[in-house]
């Protein structure tokens, strides 16, 4: 389970989700990608770098948001 590198594009305050682009992939997104609560809704602005962690890697929707960072 290792932290996958990603750009945060869009982020959903009320749900708690976002779309990340994870590193190298130019044209897919990941859309509705849970966030951790312990980060501040105030931090997630789009272009900010992401620590995207999969519990299950073959399912996107087992993963989450764990880090933000410049």
């Amino acid at each position: 389970m290792n932290p996958i590198k990603g750009i945060l594009k869009s982020f959903d305050s009320v749900s708690y989700t976002a779309t990340v682009q994870l590193s190298g992939s130019h044209k897919a997104y990941l859309e509705s990608i849970a966030v951790a609560r312990n980060i501040p809704s105030a931090e997630m602005t789009a272009g900010r770098k992401v620590a995207v962690i999969f519990f299950d890697e073959h399912n996107a929707k087992e993963a989450v948001v764990v880090a933000v960072y410049t």
